[in-house]
């Protein structure tokens, strides 16, 4: 009995150790964390946890603007289709959400000034995103564990994309992948929701009641201008310090479709005008504008559209979520995953 005793007193005493051991690690884990938080950053940010961080802080830096320098729209205001008409070239870039049988595009030329608009399309709340440094066009679910939430921008950027914040918590969050890397929703992903980048045509076309975004104050910005002229010709992107070890140039443009692995060059789909993945469809037709070439964005050359479906059993097609984003940006989030290339033109 005594020895069962001494026994069950020892095993005692080491998980108290162990426990002991664990909890201080995660102290001095989250100190050493702490440790490395810049201190303007905690004073501008007080109600971000900066203890929950995914990336090391010295990978987020600043773009130049502060908090909310890059305002969001939290309050769209959209025309009909006809009415944009008169605003909007044929060929001018929008990104475009159909839900409900509801349907939405959002410019470029008005996106590239805001970043991001919070928007509500058939009771769904949706967060459009766009990054010109990556070219990378995204639409997020803006529910986080069933409460509703809005975004801004930190002003910071991550591998050159652009970080943004929600508002309820102050977590930031990588626009490329809806994923939070610092605050307490750090580790968790948005929902992304389909979308399409598109001609102004091709969606007046597919959606001739549908509603346009337009900016609340037409002078606010230069609205129809490019403040990134050639950015997508030129050989390094914008405060990006890694290094493109793709195929083709680091700012030619990839199609990124949602679960697969993988990117296919726009030159390669241009090429080929459609490609099968599986039940996958991936197609381009001409007729959009660049809307990081020439000064105005009207006026940029044709890199045309690209639509990518899924085949359902019954025959019928439905949207799927993809992205038309930079190669180095890809390569930079997915790294590993290859990208199907044919040539070395930038496109």
């Amino acid at each position: 009995m005594i020895a069962w005793m001494n026994a069950r007193l020892a095993v005692t005493r080491l998980t108290a150790a162990v426990v002991a051991a664990v909890t201080l690690a995660v102290t001095l884990a989250g100190a050493a964390v702490a440790a490395e938080v810049p201190r303007f950053w905690e004073t501008e940010w007080p109600q971000t946890d900066f203890t929950r961080a995914e990336v090391p802080f010295a990978e987020i830096v600043s773009a130049g603007p502060p908090k909310d320098g890059i305002p969001a729209i939290d309050a769209p205001r959209f025309l009909s289709v006809r009415q944009a008409s008169r605003l909007h070239a044929d060929r001018e870039p929008v990104m475009s959400v159909e839900i409900g049988g509801e349907a939405r595009a959002y410019p470029l030329r008005v996106m590239i000034w805001h970043g991001i608009v919070n928007d509500t399309v058939a009771r769904t709340p949706i967060a459009v995103t766009y990054c010109p440094l990556c070219n990378s066009g995204v639409v997020y679910d803006r529910r986080i564990d069933g409460a509703v939430t809005t975004f801004g921008t930190t002003g910071k950027l991550r591998k050159s994309d652009l970080v943004m914040y929600d508002r309820a918590t102050e977590s930031w969050w990588q626009q490329f992948e809806g994923r939070a890397l610092v605050g307490a929703k750090a580790g968790r992903t948005l929902d992304r929701v389909p979308s399409r980048l598109e001609s102004f045509a091709e969606f007046e076309d597919r959606h001739p009641n549908g509603k346009v975004l337009v900016p609340e104050n037409p002078e606010f910005r230069r609205y129809g201008a490019n403040p990134y002229v050639r950015y997508d010709s030129s050989r390094q992107p914008f405060r990006y310090s890694g290094e493109y070890n793709g195929p083709g140039s680091p700012v030619m443009r990839v199609v990124s479709v949602a679960g697969k692995n993988a990117a296919w060059s726009l030159e390669l789909l241009r090429q080929a005008e459609e490609i099968e993945i599986g039940d996958i469809t991936i197609t381009w037709t001409p007729g959009q504008a660049s809307a990081l070439d020439s000064r105005q964005i009207a006026e940029g050359r044709d890199v045309g559209n690209v639509t990518v479906t899924r085949r359902l059993p019954d025959g019928s097609e439905v949207d799927v979520a993809y992205d038309v984003p930079f190669a180095f940006a890809f390569e930079a989030f997915r790294p590993g995953a290859p990208i199907h290339h044919v040539s070395r033109t930038a496109y």
